[in-house]
């Protein structure tokens, strides 16, 4: 696992346009230096960012049947997480921190950026969006079916619980914009 820069990133994304179609957001359910191979990205609780292979192509298990064309992005947190089937939740004593949320917006602006894909729920969503899709995320909570929920709800800039994806794509249009003027990566 390589620690890397967001030019880096840029790079590495660069290299792959045209040949992937979307991104996953997760939470590794583990420690916040623990990384996994399973995800291309993965993000420390310091908000560091590492690359688990050279080819963002490769296909690794993160996204269950949606893995092919598709990149992982994980937040190592959330090892002891809960969810209750009324739909109250406790992200644990290891939950998401601002320095990772903040890198993954940025990840997923460069990651956009150079893959040429646009933020919005068709090409990036977290791992709980696609979970309810599938029928197997949160949406299942009250018939007990639910398996996945990652990044379900996160707090938005003013504590207020939101759509863990709506916060994370709100937040990477702002830095792509930003990213646009060299801002981030530079």
């Amino acid at each position: 696992m390589d620690k890397i820069t967001l030019k880096q990133l840029a790079a590495a994304a660069g290299e792959v346009r045209g040949r992937i179609g979307r991104i996953y957001l997760h939470w590794t359910a583990g420690w916040y230096d623990s990384t996994f191979a399973d995800y291309h990205v993965n993000i420390t609780g310091d908000g560091s960012i590492y690359l688990s292979t050279s080819d963002l192509t490769e296909v690794l298990a993160h996204t269950w049947r949606r893995n092919t064309g598709a990149v992982g992005v994980a937040l190592c947190c959330c090892v002891d997480a809960t969810i209750c089937a009324d739909g109250s939740f406790s992200l644990g004593s290891v939950p998401p921190t601002c320095l990772q949320i903040e890198s993954a917006a940025k990840v997923i602006a460069v990651l956009t950026e150079a893959l040429d894909l646009p933020i919005n729920p068709e090409c990036v969503l977290t791992h709980a969006e696609v979970a309810d899709i599938d029928g197997y995320g949160p949406a299942q909570i009250a018939a007990g079916s639910f398996e996945k929920w990652d990044l379900w709800r996160l707090p938005d800039y003013d504590g207020t619980w939101r759509s863990g994806g709506d916060v994370l794509r709100g937040k990477a249009l702002w830095y792509r914009a930003r990213h646009a003027a060299d801002k981030i990566i530079s």
